[in-house]
């Protein structure tokens, strides 16, 4: 659940049914499976926005409607939710985030007890159930139980670089976005011997992502040249995700770092399938790259979820998205912003190469991307204006390019994404589709 904060579905009546039908939610799977625990455990952290408060407060008061327990972890990113579900007592876990999104909207993700993410049919069922007016959430007080528990992922992260070896002392500039990460990556990064450069680290509960983090790199790469850093990294509100900056203040994106990772993992022949995974997004430049070194590329849906899934089912290793989610199953089954940095830290420490030069393996085809709002989400195949355009791009490529049509998942927009060799080609076929899908369902 993602929208403005206080409004519909991020009201406090809603977020209260949605902790409710949460707690029924697990003990019908309890119940499903023969075990009948006396009391729901459920842990829940946030991000800095001044709404995750009152937010809170609203789960706790439906979680405590069914009888269950709320356990809060204070402002801690989401990874670390993930991780203490798992490690921890408890049944489920919850991060109130937009991540990226302005202060002004916030959101709720949910983790089973395994530390994964929702999937679909969980998704469904929890829906079935706040839908159903058959019940309502019983009035009472909310009650909360405070934890510390933020230092046992802060151990369990450190375990990915015991120590800065030959970067011990280099400077290093972190931009947390006034987000989660405040509360982690500069005490991780620390404690390994770098040196750190501070920068949008005074979260007011209004500021989060505000011209900062890993959305605006701008601030981030003037700091590394100005400071003279090895390099830059920019995390998110909510902490899962990072972008880099090299020494020259060059943006260094979720491709590169999925192929550093990658091609480091092959090197040790400790890269299962010798594959990783990625989204439709991803650059076919990194499909390229991984080719010349023997490595597959796997391609999911948008969504690091669907990374996580292709992850589990196969026991790949690394996975992610061109926006900086890197999933890494020796760490954890879900984007973690600092475990990201440790391990890019680590292959520089390993390769005695620089960002910079592990980042030039990569050479990102042109890439342009149209959106087009649309009144109706239309097969696009079955209108035949557009499918002659689509037709028409995809012989004029000749198998030297890519094409990718989706919609968007929350938005009446139509993706136009196109990839080749040449940028001012792909831009005008992605004009000319953008313009029939204008004609045919805007």
């Amino acid at each position: 659940m993602r929208g403005v904060a206080g409004q519909p579905p991020l009201d406090p009546a809603t977020i209260a049914r949605l902790g409710a039908a949460l707690v029924r939610h697990i003990r019908a799977e309890h119940a499903a499976s023969g075990d009948h625990p006396q009391q729901i455990r459920i842990a829940v952290g946030r991000d800095t926005r001044e709404s995750g408060v009152w937010m809170e407060e609203s789960l706790a008061q439906g979680i405590g409607s069914e009888g269950g327990r709320l356990t809060s972890l204070g402002v801690i990113p989401t990874p670390g939710v993930a991780y203490l579900t798992s490690s921890g007592p408890f049944d489920l876990g919850i991060v109130i985030s937009a991540s990226h999104n302005p202060f002004e909207d916030n959101g709720i993700k949910v983790f089973s007890g395994k530390g994964e993410k929702f999937g679909e049919a969980e998704e469904r069922g929890v829906e079935a159930i706040v839908a159903d007016a058959s019940w309502t959430v019983a009035p009472g007080r909310a009650s909360i139980e405070r934890s510390h528990l933020v230092d046992d992922y802060i151990a369990h992260t450190c375990k990915l670089m015991t120590t800065a070896g030959r970067l011990r002392g280099s400077r290093i500039a972190i931009d947390m976005g006034h987000g989660a990460t405040t509360a982690t990556a500069p005490v991780i990064l620390r404690g390994l011997g770098f040196d750190v450069v501070e920068i949008g680290n005074a979260p007011d509960g209004r500021n989060i992502n505000l011209d900062c983090g890993s959305t605006h790199p701008e601030l981030l790469a003037r700091t590394v040249v100005d400071q003279q850093c090895r390099l830059g990294i920019a995390f998110d509100g909510d902490g899962d995700r990072a972008i880099f900056v090299d020494h020259r203040g060059e943006v260094v994106t979720g491709d590169a770092v999925m192929l550093i990772c990658g091609a480091r993992l092959k090197d040790m022949n400790a890269l299962p399938g010798d594959t990783i995974v990625a989204t439709v997004m991803s650059n076919l430049g990194l499909e390229l790259a991984l080719k010349k070194r023997g490595i597959r590329l796997v391609r999911t849906a948008v969504g690091d979820k669907y990374v996580m899934e292709e992850m589990l089912k196969h026991g790949y290793a690394i996975g992610g998205e061109q926006s900086g989610h890197i999933i890494c199953a020796e760490h954890l089954f879900t984007g973690d912003g600092v475990a990201t940095a440790l391990l890019v830290l680590r292959a520089m420490e390993e390769s005695g190469r620089e960002l910079a030069d592990l980042a030039a393996e990569l050479t990102m085809l042109p890439q342009v991307l149209v959106n087009v709002r649309v009144k109706a989400r239309t097969d696009v195949k079955t209108v035949p204006e557009i499918a002659s355009e689509i037709a028409r791009v995809e012989s004029a490529m000749a198998g030297e390019g890519r094409l990718l049509i989706r919609y968007s998942g929350t938005e009446p927009l139509l993706r136009i994404m196109i990839e080749g060799k040449d940028d001012a080609t792909i831009r005008g076929w992605a004009g000319e589709i953008a313009s029939a899908v204008r004609v045919a369902l805007a």
